[in-house]
Parts: C-alpha cells; structure tokens; sequence
C-alpha cells in the first residue's frame, strides 16, 4: 500500500504550531522515514526538533539511553523500549512531545510471539507518563513501514489536539 503522509504530517505541523510545541522521533524499523515525511512540510523546522535513527540495539543504548537489559530481557521490539526510546528522544532533544517506532518490518526476523509486522509505538510528552501501543501490520516491508509511519502521525494527531497522551 502507498500512503500519502503529507496530509498528515501537515495537519500534525499545524497542530504542533498551535499549541506552540516541538516534536523529536526515535525511529528503528522505519529507518529515518517518519523523519523523510515530517521535514516534506514546509516550516517543519518551527515544529520539528531532530530524530534518532537507532536501527541497532547499540546505538537505541549509545544515543537514546535505552537501559540495555531492557532490550536483552524485552527484545528490541517491546514496549519497554518503545517507551525508553520516547523518553530518550525526548531528554535528548529541545522538544516537547517524542514519538517511537520499533518493529519487524520483515520479510524476515519475526517469531512466534512476535511476528514480522509487529511494532511498537511510543509517545512521551513533558511532564507526563510515555505511553505505548502495540500494532501489527500485514503485506510486507514497505507496507509495514508506511503503516507504522501513518499510525504514529495519526496518534500524536490526537495526543495533541487532545492535550493529552492517550
């Protein structure tokens, strides 16, 4: 499935404008594309802070905090580290709001408990609890990668017309 972001990475530029908040990512299987859609907006740059791309489990410890036993203990694809990289993008950067994205995009690295097309989405805003969603996607890599994007663009839609995270 192709996916037009733009509109929503737009609407959520003008919801972040608004309230007057800056939004940072931490992304992993979808490898900067969150990022790619964002910075597609013109004037994103008054909105949108920086992203992380940890693809490696190394660099979700080196760069965003993540407490490694967490990713030995969970798998890089839980919601213990969703939420640790949100609240690592979000320590790490001059945002107010931080947006994850881990998962198995396939077509291989899924198991039984945690099948290709599982990913984990996580929010953290100043001064509140980060929270997490776990999703599945199905119809391959790009598919699965373009779904996460649009979910999460779709969800902190909502966290922040809503003011609120959940």
């Amino acid at each position: 499935m192709d996916v037009n972001h733009y509109p929503l990475s737009r609407q959520l530029g003008l919801a972040l404008k608004a309230k007057g908040l800056k939004l940072s990512a931490a992304e992993s299987c979808t490898g900067g594309g969150f990022s790619r859609v964002i910075t597609r907006v013109p004037g994103s740059s008054a909105w949108f802070d920086c992203s992380f791309v940890t693809y490696s489990n190394i660099s979700k410890v080196e760069l965003l905090g993540v407490d490694p036993q967490l990713i030995e203990k969970d798998g890089a694809v839980s919601e213990s580290v969703a939420r640790e990289m949100a609240l690592g993008a979000l320590k790490r950067s001059h945002a107010d709001i931080a947006v994850s994205i881990t998962g198995i995009a396939g077509p291989s690295g899924g198991t039984p408990e945690k099948p290709v097309g599982t990913v984990w989405i996580g929010i953290a805003k100043k001064g509140r609890n980060a929270v997490c969603r776990k999703t599945f996607f199905e119809s391959g890599r790009k598919n699965v990668r373009n779904c996460a994007i649009a979910y999460a663009l779709k969800w902190l839609i909502e966290c922040v017309k809503g003011n609120k995270n959940e």
